[in-house]
C-alpha cells in the first residue's frame, strides 16, 4: 500500500514539476543556490548531485563553491551494487549524462572518501514540512545516508513539490534542511548551520 502511495505522489510531483518552464526553473534555481550558498557557508567539503532538467539546477552552485575553495564531491550511480561512489569535482566540464542521464565526471575520477563530506545537497521529487523525502525510488541516497549519518542533509526542491504527508520506512532518511526559492525548512529540531 506504501509503496501505491509514493507511486502516486511520485506521478503526481512529477506532473506538477513539468508545469514550470525552463525560464521559472532558471530563475528559480538561482533563488535556491543563493540560499544554499549561505546555508553551507564556511563547510569545506560539500557533496552536490549534478542536476538534469528539470531538477533544480546546481550547476551556479558547484561553479560558486568551486569559486569559494570548497572541495566539491558529485555523487556517481553503480547500478551493479546499488550505491554511490563519490569523486571530487573541480572541473564540472568533466560532466556528462550517465547512468539515469545524470551528469557524471566519468572518466575524470577524483576519489573522494564518504568520511570526509560534511553536507550532502540531495535532489527531491517531492517533499513534506517534516523533512521527508521522496525520491525517485532506487533508494540510492537514503543506503548512502544511512550508511554516513555524520552528514548534514540539505534536501533542494521548487516550493511547488511540497505536498503533505509522505508516507516513509525505516530505510527513508529525513532531511535536515529543505531549501526552496520561499526559504529554509528546518526540520529534524536542526537550527542555523554552524
Amino acid at each position: 500500500m506504501m509503496s501505491r502511495t509514493k507511486t502516486i505522489l511520485r506521478l503526481q510531483a512529477k506532473e506538477t514539476r513539468s508545469h514550470l518552464s525552463s525560464s521559472q526553473i532558471s530563475l528559480l534555481s538561482r533563488i535556491i543556490e543563493r540560499r544554499l550558498l549561505d546555508l553551507v557557508n564556511g563547510f569545506e567539503t560539500i557533496m552536490v548531485y549534478a542536476s538534469k532538467v528539470p531538477e533544480v539546477d546546481t550547476s551556479g552552485l558547484i561553479n560558486d563553491l568551486n569559486r569559494r575553495g570548497v572541495r566539491v564531491v558529485v555523487p556517481i550511480i553503480e547500478r551493479e551494487t546499488c550505491s554511490l561512489r563519490l569523486s571530487y569535482l573541480p572541473d564540472p566540464s568533466a560532466l556528462i549524462p550517465s547512468t539515469f542521464d545524470v551528469p557524471e565526471p566519468l572518466g575524470h575520477e577524483l576519489p573522494a572518501r564518504p568520511e570526509d563530506v560534511q553536507v550532502v545537497i540531495i535532489p527531491m521529487l517531492a517533499f513534506d514540512i517534516e523533512g521527508n523525502r521522496l525520491g525517485y525510488g532506487a533508494g540510492y541516497y537514503d543506503r548512502f545516508l544511512s550508511r554516513y549519518p555524520h552528514v548534514t542533509k540539505i534536501g533542494a526542491a521548487f516550493s511547488c513539490q511540497q505536498t503533505g504527508n509522505i508516507p516513509t520506512d525505516d530505510n527513508d532518511v529525513k532531511m535536515d534542511y529543505i531549501v526552496t526559492e520561499k526559504g529554509v525548512i528546518r526540520c529534524n529540531g536542526k537550527g542555523p548551520l554552524t
